[in-house]
C-alpha cells in the first residue's frame, strides 16, 4: 500500500512541476522564427509576473527592437512608443515610454547577463524597470547586479542574432527596425 502512495505522490509532483515549468516558458515571434524562452520566477517574481502580463494581454506584439547595438543587445518593450500599430507610435520616442502599469523596484540577482539572457531596461533610477527588456548577443559582466534578470533564451538565439542592428555612432538607434510579432505563454 505504502508503494502506491508513493507512485501516486511522485506522479503528482512530476505533473504539477510539469505544468509550473510550462507557465515560466514564452514563445517570442520574430521574423525569422520562434525564441523559447525560460523565466526565472525564483530570483525575479515581480519582473517576471510582469514580463507575463504585458505579453499575454497582447501589448508587445508589434513592438520594435529600437536600439539594437552588434556584441551588446537587443532592446525593445516600449508600448507606449514603440508599437508599430499604435496611433501613438514613434519612432524617434522609442525607449522613452513604459506601460500604464507602476515602475517595478528592483531585484537583481546573481544570474550572469550571460548570451542570451533577457534582462530589463531601467533608467538611472534602479527602480525604474517597467515594461522594456533587452537580449544579450554575448556576455555583459558590467551589467552583472545592476540590472534584473528575468529570463534566458533556450530555443531560437539564432533568430535574436538576425534582429537588425541599430547605428553604432547613434547609441544603437534602428531605422526601420524589426518588431515582435508576438510575446505569450506557451
Amino acid at each position: 500500500m505504502s508503494k502506491f502512495i508513493i507512485k501516486i505522490f511522485i506522479f503528482f509532483f512530476l505533473i504539477t512541476n510539469q505544468s509550473i515549468a510550462q507557465e515560466n516558458i514564452m514563445i517570442l515571434k520574430l521574423k525569422d522564427g520562434d525564441v523559447k524562452i525560460e523565466l526565472f520566477e525564483d530570483v525575479a517574481p515581480n519582473h517576471v509576473k510582469r514580463i507575463k502580463e504585458l505579453a499575454n494581454s497582447g501589448k508587445y506584439d508589434n513592438v520594435v527592437f529600437h536600439r539594437v547595438i552588434d556584441g551588446f543587445m537587443a532592446q525593445t518593450g516600449d508600448v507606449k512608443f514603440g508599437n508599430s500599430e499604435s496611433k501613438e507610435f514613434d519612432l524617434r520616442r522609442a525607449g522613452m515610454g513604459g506601460s500604464d502599469l507602476p515602475n517595478l523596484e528592483q531585484e537583481f540577482n546573481s544570474l550572469p547577463h550571460d548570451r542570451g539572457t533577457l534582462s530589463m531596461a531601467r533608467s538611472q533610477d534602479p527602480n525604474s524597470a517597467n515594461s522594456q527588456f533587452f537580449i544579450c548577443f554575448q556576455p555583459a559582466p558590467f551589467l552583472d547586479r545592476q540590472y534584473t534578470v528575468f529570463g534566458k533564451v533556450i530555443e531560437g538565439m539564432e533568430f535574436v542574432d538576425n534582429i537588425k542592428r541599430g547605428d553604432q555612432n547613434n547609441n544603437g538607434a534602428v531605422t526601420d527596425p524589426d518588431k515582435i510579432i508576438s510575446f505569450k505563454t506557451q
